[in-house]
């Protein structure tokens, strides 16, 4: 795995991961989507925030010809973040407001990619709006397999279309089956608290399976397994950006569990080679993991590695304290252990991931120092 060690700023971090994706990983990924357009959904979020600028900053590579057109569909509902409104203001994009909740924008054109990444991910912010949460992911994929069907019978098919499901589908699985493959059916709640979330994840592969079988609709499914990263506000009330938020505040970091479920963590730059990959290479109607195999640690030696490290970067002086959540639903549903067998990935698309658990934090650290200030929403 890649553990450069000299990327000190924010700016340093997204330039190295833009230039990793571009020039190594994904660069015939592109080549694949050059001189086409492209749509991403949810562009202003966390996914969006490497998909966006990977596909921009390989532009201002290529050749006038080979230059991708990229359109972003979002509600801004968390606001328009900075790093996007410096894209649309030098026209390396089109970014339309729109709700997925809704019927797709007519005219819409003709895409030859979709990303589909619209989707509120953060357990504090999408019990919030459970039915919200439901329809982005259920009607607004509906909308753009409906669409791409409409393609393929006027003859000018789109390309590909990537579906992000979520590691979420998979439930709390028994022993048995952690480290877990694709081929695990999921031990899942369908009226828990995170019910909303994971089931309509579930519905949406099940209605991406069928498009692809019934109507050759080129869709293809990610389950993406604990993002982290650049990108990923520190506001979004996750488990590293809140530790993170403790940590530049001076703070003790708070851990409201008793910190023994344990996950591997996958860099953001990682998963969207993983996803570009799926959406280019990947075979309809199937699903692939995404994340990191290794290593899988609890929550609370996470906790401590991020003090460790702020200690070297920030000179930090806090603790680990644990405490109780007011909210009785907190923890309800939530898995004792997440880690995904990957080989899926690896031997169909050449997926792997490059960036270390102790950089990948490092570097998360860093672009948090450099952006501390987000909506809280």
């Amino acid at each position: 795995m890649k553990t450069t060690m000299t990327i000190q700023t924010a700016d340093d971090i997204l330039l190295d991961d833009l230039n990793t994706l571009c020039s190594k990983t994904l660069s015939s990924e592109l080549k694949k989507l050059a001189g086409k357009s492209v749509l991403v959904t949810g562009g202003a979020g966390f996914l969006g925030y490497y998909l966006v600028q990977t596909i921009t900053h390989y532009n201002t590579l290529a050749a006038a010809n080979d230059r991708i057109r990229l359109t972003v569909f979002d509600n801004l509902s968390r606001g328009v973040p900075g790093w996007l409104t410096c894209l649309t203001e030098n026209r390396a994009l089109t970014l339309v407001r729109h709700d997925m909740k809704l019927p797709l924008p007519k005219p819409l054109g003709h895409f030859h990619w979709i990303i589909h990444a619209a989707s509120i991910a953060s357990p504090t912010y999408y019990r919030i709006d459970p039915i919200g949460t439901m329809d982005a992911n259920i009607n607004g994929l509906r909308n753009l397999l409906d669409y791409a069907l409409q393609r393929k019978e006027s003859g000018a098919p789109v390309e590909g279309i990537l579906f992000f499901s979520s590691s979420e589908i998979y439930g709390d699985p028994d022993a048995a089956n952690i480290p877990t493959r694709e081929d695990y059916r999921g031990l899942v709640s369908c009226t828990g608290p995170r019910a909303c979330y994971d089931e309509a994840k579930r519905f949406g592969e099940t209605l991406c399976v069928n498009f692809a079988k019934q109507h050759g609709v080129a869709v293809k499914t990610a389950r993406p397994f604990n993002n982290y990263g650049p990108g990923l506000k520190i506001t979004d009330g996750r488990l590293i950006p809140d530790f993170a938020r403790d940590i530049l505040s001076g703070r003790d970091i708070v851990m409201l569990s008793d910190g023994t479920p344990t996950r591997t963590f996958c860099y953001s730059a990682d998963a969207i080679q993983g996803y570009m990959k799926i959406l280019v290479k990947g075979a309809p109607g199937e699903a692939y993991n995404i994340g990191t195999e290794t290593p899988e640690i609890s929550v609370a030696e996470l906790a401590e590695k991020m003090i460790a490290l702020s200690r070297e970067l920030f000179g930090y002086r806090g603790k680990l304290e644990r405490k109780q959540s007011r909210d009785k639903e907190y923890l309800i549903d939530n898995p004792n252990r997440r880690c995904p067998v990957i080989e899926k990935a690896r031997s169909h698309l050449g997926y792997e991931p490059l960036i270390s658990l102790d950089e990948g934090l490092r570097r998360s650290l860093i672009w948090y120092s450099g952006n501390r200030d987000a909506e809280e929403k």
